[in-house]
């Protein structure tokens, strides 16, 4: 993970106590930079995540597929026939 401090200098103790809060806080997420931002007595923090993949859910001839894979041929002919339109 990255770390960038702005403003004044602050411990590593203090570091670590950030990390700490933001793996507790996003635990189901990957952070990949913190940014703390200092001024005086308050503490700003930005984390940065890593992004998630996912999986294309389509609408077609009625059912709801990633991929075309596990179709039958007739449903693929249906598929392949079907008007498509563009934005």
């Amino acid at each position: 993970m990255k770390i960038n401090v702005i403003g004044e200098p602050i411990s590593q103790q203090e570091i670590d106590a950030y990390t700490e809060y933001g793996r507790k806080k996003y635990s189901d997420k990957e952070i990949t930079e913190m940014t703390v931002k200092t001024d005086g007595d308050f503490v700003d923090l930005k984390f940065d995540f890593a992004d998630i993949p996912f999986d294309r859910i389509r609408r077609i001839t009625g059912y709801l597929v990633g991929t075309l894979d596990r179709f039958n041929n007739g449903k693929r002919a249906e598929e392949h026939d079907r008007i498509k339109h563009t934005v």
